[in-house]
């Protein structure tokens, strides 16, 4: 049973956090079972978290973030849509909750997000999952590149079905057909008088994407003392050598890869992601 628990951000944003399953039910001299806080990419939302959060609700508490300006959670005119702004709502969802010390698993910004506020607050966070999320700088022509991209949707769409093809089939930037990145980007749209259009707003998750377009983040990462895995798709943005660094300088870190998987690892091959992420958390959530 789906159930939605609202939170308080930084600034009074109120979030929308979700659990996709009933949390496991221990006797109380078991103690409370581990908690998960998943928190979804650049222009995801919670729901895309929901077969992941669905099997670890068999055995830990697993709840799911609309972060700010994404899903059902607030989208503020005028953000702040920066780090701190990230990382403090996510801080608070973890209080708010009570699933400290808690497991954080992000993909792509929502795991930039779980390792600094991993670095920040390592009493909240007992281990950390980052998924496809590079620590070096993209450089200002990734944004350029963005506002282009974005400015090629042909929105509204339709329908649908529109939706998944133009994004799973259709947009330049994918180079061989991707039904789940279809799948993906309908998940993100909702209907309007004249058709169907994203439930965020680009200008913002440009905003969003500013600091680490031009920022890099390996000084967060090295501060990360808990247990963390790094997983990247085998054809993700996240390349192999840049991984392993990040493993290398992470004082506990370990890796995964998942093969036949591009950047939304978890959507692209969601066995093979349950696989290489689900032994990692029970030794951290159990061990």
């Amino acid at each position: 049973m789906v159930r939605r628990i609202d939170v308080t951000g930084t600034g009074g944003v109120r979030l929308a956090a979700w659990e996709y399953a009933d949390p496991p039910k221990v006797r109380e001299a078991d103690g409370a079972p581990g908690g998960v806080l998943l928190l979804h990419g650049l222009m995801g939302r919670a729901s895309h978290w929901a077969e992941t959060a669905r099997w670890l609700s068999g055995r830990h508490r697993a709840v799911a973030l609309d972060q700010r300006g994404h899903g059902r959670s607030d989208k503020p005119a005028d953000g702040p849509y920066t780090r701190d702004a990230y990382v403090d709502d996510a801080e608070a969802a973890l209080v708010q909750l009570g699933l400290a010390p808690a497991v954080l698993i992000g993909h792509s910004m929502g795991a930039l997000t779980a390792w600094q506020l991993a670095a920040r607050r390592p009493d909240l966070v007992q281990g950390l999952i980052v998924c496809d999320m590079r620590a070096s700088a993209l450089g200002a022509a990734s944004q350029r590149e963005w506002e282009d991209w974005f400015k090629s949707w042909p929105v509204p769409f339709a329908t649908l079905a529109d939706v998944r093809r133009w994004f799973g089939e259709d947009d330049p930037w994918v180079e061989r057909p991707n039904p789940a990145r279809g799948e993906f980007f309908a998940e993100v749209m909702a209907e309007g008088p004249d058709g169907w259009r994203p439930v965020f707003d680009r200008a913002q998750m440009l905003s969003s994407r500013e600091t680490w377009v031009h920022d890099a983040h390996w000084e967060e990462l090295i501060q990360v003392r808990c247990p963390a895995l790094v997983v990247r798709g085998q054809d993700g943005e996240l390349g192999r050598a840049e991984s392993q660094e990040m493993v290398r300088v992470l004082p506990r870190g370990e890796y995964a890869e998942v093969a036949d998987a591009g950047h939304l690892v978890h959507y692209d091959q969601p066995e093979a992601w349950r696989a290489a992420v689900e032994p990692f958390l029970d030794g951290v959530l159990t061990g």
